[in-house]
């Protein structure tokens, strides 16, 4: 009588596909194959909405080409007010979750932890701030 067993073990750029089969009066055998190593090609998306532009979860060698954890730190409680940029900034945050809604718009832009955010020097806006915030910022 005979007993087979088939799994697959996945990880970030491959996957291990194992069986074992098992004869009353064999040795266990167990054989491997390897599929043929795929690349995987991870790009950062930026998205652009009323004139903001986020990257989610930018990969950590983009923070440090940047500089970013050198860059000064705000952070303030969960609050509602205005903000006028008088300069470019870029920003990456720490903690936090805010609804920016430009003056004028008629919906918001979300943020959060983990973005990193570019908002257009002459910008207006509201930030209604519900999760404080902590992030790094750098103004041009």
């Amino acid at each position: 009588m005979a007993s087979s067993c088939v799994g697959t073990l996945s990880s970030l750029n491959s996957s291990l596909l194992f069986s074992q089969t098992k004869h009353l009066s064999a040795t266990p055998r167990v054989s491997v194959t390897l599929p043929s190593t795929r690349r995987r090609v991870v790009r950062a998306v930026v998205t652009e909405k009323l004139g903001i532009k986020i990257e989610r979860n930018p990969p950590e060698s983009k923070l440090t080409q940047l500089g970013v954890r050198q860059w000064p730190k705000w952070g303030c409680p969960p609050s509602n007010f205005p903000w006028t940029y008088e300069a470019k900034e870029t920003c990456y945050l720490l903690e936090g979750k805010v609804k920016v809604t430009p003056s004028g718009a008629n919906e918001a832009v979300e943020i959060a932890a983990g973005d990193l955010v570019v908002f257009p020097k002459g910008m207006s806006c509201t930030w209604d701030v519900s999760v404080g915030v902590d992030k790094h910022y750098k103004f041009e």
